[in-house]
C-alpha cells in the first residue's frame, strides 16, 4: 500500500487515480513533486535548463526563453556550458539552428557558391557540462587556374559547423570557366551544392554545360547547371538557377533562396546561394546572377566586370558570387552560425 502522510503520497511511479485538491505526490521516475489543483497535476519543483553561452555570456532573454548566438568557434568553458539540465516537470531540451560556412564562388563567369548546410529543430536533450561549438568559416572564391589558358579551379567549400551531435556540412564551391577539356567548371557538392561554371560553346539555351554540385540531404539544395554563364549556388530553401546563353554573352543563374528562422524572436533569413557570373564581349550583353534573396546572406555574381564579387554576409552561411570577366576571382562565402534557445522559467 502507498504510504499516506497527511495529504502527501510518496514513493509512487505514476499519479494517484483518486487525488484530493491540494494533495501532493512525489514521482520516483521523474524525481518531481506534483500537486493536484482539482483539475490536473502540476509540477511543484519544475526545473529548467540553465546555461551560459560564448565566453560565459548570460544570454539574451525573450519572454520565458533565453538564446545564445555563436558567431565564432568556442570550446570548453567558453562554449555552451549547461549548469542545470532541468527536469521533466519543466524542460530538459534546447532548440538549435546550426548553419555551416557557405562555399566560395567560381572564377571568371563562374558558378555561385552553395549555402552552408542548414539544420534546425527543437527537443535536443542536454546534460550538465561543457559543449564545444564549432562555427564554420566561409570558403574562398576561386583565384587560381589549372591546365593552361583561363581554366580555373572551383571555389573552396565552406567549413562544417558542429554543436553536440549536430553537424552541418559546408556549402559547395562554385565551378569556374572551362576553356579546356577538364572538370573545373563542375560545381562542388556540399550542404547546398555549388553552381556550375561556364563553358566555351556556340550552343544556346540553359544548363547545357557543366554539372552543378549536389546537396546534403536535409540540409539544402543543389546548384544550377552552367552554360556560357555560371549557374547559381543552391540555398537552404531552393535550388540554384541554371546559367543560360551562348558565347560571347549569357545570363547567369540566381542563387537558391535561403530560409527564415525566428529562433531569436524575430524572423531572420540565412543560407542563400550565391549568384552566378557571366561575360559579355563587343555588342553582346550579359546578366549577373543575384543572390538567393537579398536578406538571406548570399552574394550576387558579376557580369562583364573586372572587380571581384562582394563577399557573402558574415554569420549567415550564404554562398559567394561567381566572377565576371576574364581573370576575375570568385567571391568568398559567408561564415556560419550556431544559435541555441531554451526555456529557462515558467
Amino acid at each position: 500500500m502507498t504510504p499516506l502522510i497527511g495529504s502527501v503520497r510518496v514513493g509512487m511511479a505514476s499519479a494517484p487515480s483518486d487525488p484530493a485538491e491540494g494533495e501532493l505526490y512525489y514521482d520516483t521516475d521523474d524525481d518531481v513533486l506534483y500537486a493536484w489543483n482539482d483539475t490536473a497535476w502540476s509540477a511543484v519543483n519544475a526545473g529548467y535548463v540553465a546555461a551560459t553561452g560564448p565566453d560565459g555570456a548570460a544570454g539574451t532573454i525573450d519572454g520565458d526563453y533565453k538564446y545564445h548566438v555563436f558567431n565564432a568557434t568556442k570550446t570548453g568553458s567558453d562554449g555552451f556550458v549547461v549548469t542545470n539540465a532541468g527536469n521533466s516537470g519543466g524542460s530538459t531540451t534546447v532548440e538549435y539552428l546550426v548553419i555551416a560556412g557557405g562555399g566560395g564562388g567560381g572564377r571568371q563567369h563562374g558558378g555561385g557558391g552553395g549555402a552552408g548546410g542548414y539544420l534546425s529543430a527543437t527537443g535536443l536533450s542536454v546534460s550538465t557540462g561543457n559543449y564545444n561549438v564549432t562555427v564554420g568559416a566561409g570558403g574562398g572564391g576561386s583565384s587560381t587556374t589549372t591546365g593552361g589558358g583561363y581554366t580555373g579551379v572551383p571555389g573552396t567549400n565552406g567549413s562544417n559547423s558542429v554543436f553536440s551531435s549536430i553537424t552541418s556540412i559546408g556549402g559547395g564551391g562554385g565551378g569556374s570557366y572551362r576553356a579546356t577539356d577538364q572538370d573545373a567548371a563542375n560545381g562542388v557538392a556540399g550542404g547546398s551544392g555549388g553552381g556550375a561554371g561556364s563553358i566555351e560553346s556556340s550552343s544556346s539555351g540553359c544548363g547545357y554545360g557543366q554539372s552543378a554540385g549536389g546537396r546534403t540531404s536535409g540540409q539544402g539544395y543543389a546548384g544550377g547547371d552552367g552554360a556560357y554563364a555560371g549557374g547559381g549556388g543552391g540555398g537552404a530553401g531552393a535550388v540554384g538557377q541554371e546559367g543560360c546563353g551562348s558565347s560571347p554573352g549569357g545570363d547567369a543563374g540566381d542563387g537558391g533562396a535561403g530560409l527564415n528562422s525566428s529562433i531569436t524572436g524575430s524572423s531572420v533569413g540565412r543560407a542563400g546561394g550565391g549568384g552566378g557570373g557571366s561575360y559579355s564581349s563587343g555588342s553582346s550583353s550579359c546578366t549577373s546572377g543575384s543572390s538567393g534573396t537579398a536578406s538571406h546572406g548570399g552574394a550576387g555574381g558579376r557580369c562583364g566586370t573586372q572587380s571581384q564579387p562582394t563577399a557573402a554576409d558574415a554569420n549567415k552561411g550564404g554562398g559567394g558570387g561567381g566572377g565576371g570577366s576574364f581573370a576575375v576571382y570568385g567571391g568568398n562565402g559567408g561564415s556560419g552560425v550556431v544559435i541555441i534557445r531554451y526555456k529557462f522559467q515558467n
